[in-house]
């Protein structure tokens, strides 16, 4: 097992690995910018380093910083919490360059599944059901049209590297699509530094539910049952529902949906914390949308409902230990 940790992070992540860390007798470096020198987790801390001004870009976003100061505190690893830099590939490999383990997947599972046109190619060689719109990126704005009038309006155009309803838009007219293919190449430039994108039919009246997996460096992985949060303001998750009641009234749903998500984690050679989202009609067909390559915002309700801690085997598994839950061991 790890002797310190460095957790690349702040906020309510950052005391939630301190914690675990101290159950399992772990030493951890806190970061923090100069706005966040008086925050909990920097005082809860066995180390504490600054990285930088108050602007994100400039301290927890800043790799060159963090690297530095895992070095100089001489840390077997990182972790990186959620958000700001837990899905930089960039930044896993510079951990792995530099001798320190990444706490979450590889590089190259990061890279795949964190664009959404990629990743929906690897949901369809998994047989995981994906729902009806363009093989991968949209090229022109030709393509474009012919390709909505093949699936039939309304259709989702999405930036490939988006999240969180960022450089999407709904089109429900012809005549509203060039704008909106120019606006979401635009935006997911701007936000995500990647202007492709891609197309889906539009479900109507979805529900939003996503499933918890974990998968070791052994091949072997369980999910943790689902969660719905199919109630959101502008894309963004305001309620979890765990289990989710929509799955449950139709039949057979919930076992299909776990056995979609254990084969694509198996598929991309997915190992550590992960989440697998689908979005489901109401008729209880579900589709994969995309998968989350880190721990999520919300995890807290996972463990409720099932009584694992995801953080103590995040560690576990990065320190190369085999996952010894089994599924049977998982009740919701």
């Amino acid at each position: 097992m790890f002797k310190k940790i460095l957790i690349a992070n702040r906020g309510e992540i950052a005391l939630r690995v301190i914690r675990t860390c101290k159950e399992m007798n772990i030493k951890t470096v806190a970061v923090y910018s100069t706005a966040d020198s008086d925050s909990l987790h920097v005082r809860f801390a066995d180390e504490a380093v600054c990285i930088g001004p108050a602007a994100s870009v400039d301290s927890y976003l800043n790799i060159p910083n963090i690297m530095a100061a895992a070095e100089i505190t001489n840390v077997d690893a990182i972790h990186p919490g959620y958000g700001l830099l837990s899905e930089n590939t960039a930044f896993a490999r510079k951990c792995t360059d530099a001798g320190i383990v990444f706490i979450g997947p590889s590089p190259e599972v990061i890279d795949m599944m964190g664009d959404k046109a990629s990743a929906r190619i690897a949901a369809e060689k998994a047989g995981v059901p994906v729902v009806p719109g363009s093989d991968g990126v949209i090229q022109t704005l030709e393509e474009a049209e012919r390709l909505a009038e093949e699936l039939g309006y309304p259709v989702l155009i999405k930036a490939a590297g988006g999240g969180g309803g960022i450089g999407m838009a709904l089109v429900k007219k012809p005549q509203k699509l060039a704008r909106a293919f120019q606006s979401c190449q635009d935006r997911g430039a701007a936000s995500f530094g990647n202007s492709d994108v891609y197309m889906e039919k539009y479900i109507e009246s979805p529900r939003h539910i996503e499933v918890q997996v974990l998968g070791d460096h052994h091949g072997h992985v369980i999910h943790l049952c689902e969660r719905e949060c199919t109630l959101q303001r502008r894309h963004q998750k305001v309620v979890e529902e765990a289990p989710s009641s929509f799955a449950a009234t139709h039949s057979g749903m919930r076992a299909r949906l776990y056995e979609a998500a254990l084969a694509l984690t198996r598929g991309v050679g997915y190992y550590n914390a992960g989440t697998i989202e689908f979005i489901a009609d109401q008729s209880g067909n579900f589709y994969f949308i995309e998968m989350n390559t880190r721990l999520q915002v919300e995890h807290p309700v996972t463990e409720m409902v099932t009584g694992v801690d995801l953080i103590t085997w995040q560690l576990r598994i990065a320190a190369g230990a085999p996952l010894t839950l089994q599924q049977s061991d998982i009740q919701a």
